[in-house]
C-alpha cells in the first residue's frame, strides 16, 4: 500500500483521514499520546514505512533493521487497553490487535506493548505478542 493523501481514511482505521491522524507523526516522529505513536506505528507497517518504525523505536531495543513482509495486508487496528500513556506521563502501555491477511489467509496479531517518553518523545520499547491466525 503506498501513502495515503491526506484526505482519504488513515489505515488505522482510527475513523480519521491520514492528514489528520497519523500523516503528522509519520512526517515528524512526535506523537502526543502512546495510543498515538501505536496507531501510527500501525499505518507504517501498513504502507511499509520502516524508517518510521526505527525511529520511533527505543534505542535500547531497537532492531538494526525492518523487515517488513510485502505479502503482508495489514487491514484493522483495535486499541483494547490502555495504561497512562498521556501526554504527562512517562512510561505507558498499549494492548492492541491488529488485523491482517498473506498467503496463508486472515489473522491478527495482539501485543501488548510498552511505551516510554524521553525529550518529549513517545518510543516503542517492546511487547508481548500473541499471534491470533485464522480470526
Amino acid at each position: 500500500m503506498s501513502t495515503p493523501a491526506s484526505d482519504q481514511r488513515c489505515p488505522c482505521t482510527s475513523g480519521d483521514v491520514f492528514g489528520s491522524c497519523c500523516g503528522p507523526v509519520l512526517a515528524s516522529g512526535a506523537a502526543p499520546t502512546a495510543v498515538r505513536l501505536m496507531r501510527s506505528r500501525f499505518t507504517a507497517f501498513a504502507i511499509a514505512d520502516a524508517r518510521h518504525l526505527l525511529r520511533t523505536w527505543h534505542p535500547d531495543t531497537r532492531p538494526e533493521r525492518v523487515e517488513l513482509d510485502e505479502e503482508t495486508r495489514w487491514q484493522r487496528l483495535d486499541i483494547l487497553d490502555q495504561e497512562m500513556g498521556g501526554p504527562f506521563d512517562d512510561r505507558g502501555v498499549v494492548e492492541f490487535e491488529a488485523f491482517y491477511r498473506d498467503d496463508a489467509g486472515r489473522g491478527s496479531l495482539r501485543e501488548r506493548s510498552r511505551f516510554v517518553r524521553e525529550d518529549r518523545l513517545w518510543l516503542y520499547v517492546d511487547g508481548v505478542v500473541r499471534d491470533g491466525r485464522g480470526v
